[in-house]
């Protein structure tokens, strides 16, 4: 099949580095005389009529280094499940996307993002729709691929704002809590509560004791350090307990994580007597501009996805396999989670150097 028009999305949460992506197929694309669409707000931009467009070299000019996405994306959840009402009437969405596909005159589809919408592009695979995944979130917990583009950022955020904390809680001999996302996968906490020196980090991998966790820094007040910083995944959970959710799903969205970092912070309090503060440092993680990795990495799969439609290899999504950007079955990816081993080499680093996980 010669490859004549290609579609291109993003999905699902912003991460930095999503319109590197976009720039990379646009780029790659043009140099083999392929036109690339743009379609606004993940798969509604083959809904609705007027929600794509052409995107060329020029387009794309200067947005390596911009956060978000040109694009637009929504996270609404399994465009499966319901029907949408359009400006023609009611339609099933997945009917729609397969019919607006073939009008639009599309060869191939482009598809970045996190799990939940590699596992709808993976069912629209299914329905014959030439697809090739590229992996997308901050939260680093998509099975097959060692990084996703956003992760770096978000860490390099973290371990930021907790190098900042550092100092207001030495100065007022105070323990403070960061809570970080992550959802049901620790790797933000991990990577970023070592990388900033924190002196106990809760993952949802993890179950923990908050008294093991008090404890811990009892004995750092004993020997003279007068704070403590805690490092929280929103996903973290307490032994016999249950993970903190600020809003169930609904309406095709996926429940909404978070408050755990508050909790933590009163169980502290209470525990140590010690004046205790909390930041939820949130979305601030999704923003700003890229990393250099995040921006090469980006690229990479970007190029990568244009390669791999040209080869014909649909149904598959490029994965990072140091040194390499492999491709992976769509169907070996989809509907798991890739959380922290237990034997990871960062966490048994960690424990070795002293910091706690409340276990």
């Amino acid at each position: 099949m010669a490859l004549r028009r290609l579609g291109v999305l993003t999905g699902g949460g912003d991460a930095p580095g999503l319109n590197a992506v976009i720039r990379a197929v646009v780029k790659r694309a043009a140099n083999h005389g392929i036109e690339v669409v743009g379609l606004e707000d993940s798969f509604d931009g083959l809904i609705e009529s007027g929600r794509s467009r052409v995107l060329t070299p020029r387009h794309v000019t200067g947005i390596l280094r911009l956060g978000g996405t040109i694009l637009g994306t929504t996270n609404r959840g399994n465009p499966f499940a319901y029907p949408i009402r359009t400006s023609e009437g009611v339609h099933d969405y997945s009917d729609r996307v397969v019919e607006m596909f073939h009008k639009m005159g599309l060869d191939a589809l482009v598809v970045i993002g996190g799990d939940g919408t590699l596992a709808i592009a993976d069912r629209f695979s299914r329905r014959g729709i030439p697809v090739v995944g590229v992996p997308k979130t901050i939260d680093n917990d998509i099975v097959g691929t060692t990084n996703t583009f956003g992760f770096d950022t978000a860490v390099d955020f973290a371990t930021d704002a907790i190098d900042r904390l550092h100092t207001t809680a030495e100065a007022h001999h105070r323990t403070m809590i960061v809570e970080v996302m992550g959802r049901y996968a620790g790797w933000i906490a991990l990577y970023a509560g070592v990388a900033g020196g924190a002196d106990a980090i809760l993952i949802p991998e993890i179950p923990f004791d908050i008294q093991i966790v008090a404890e811990c820094l009892r004995r750092r007040e004993q020997w003279g350090a007068r704070f403590s910083i805690v490092v929280v995944a929103e996903g973290a959970h307490q032994k016999g307990g249950t993970i903190s959710v600020v809003a169930a799903a609904q309406d095709g969205f996926v429940e909404r994580l978070g408050g755990m970092g508050a909790q933590v912070t009163d169980a502290l309090a209470r525990a140590t007597g010690k004046e205790t503060r909390c930041v939820v440092l949130g979305h601030l993680q999704r923003g700003g501009a890229p990393t250099s990795f995040d921006r090469m990495l980006a690229t990479r799969f970007g190029n990568r996805a244009v390669e791999l439609a040209l080869n014909g290899a649909f149904g598959t999504m490029a994965a990072y396999a140091p040194p390499d950007i492999i491709a992976l079955p769509l169907e070996e990816v989809v509907g798991r989670t890739k959380t922290v081993p237990l034997d990871h080499d960062l966490l048994l680093t960690a424990r070795s150097i002293g910091i706690t996980f409340g276990d």
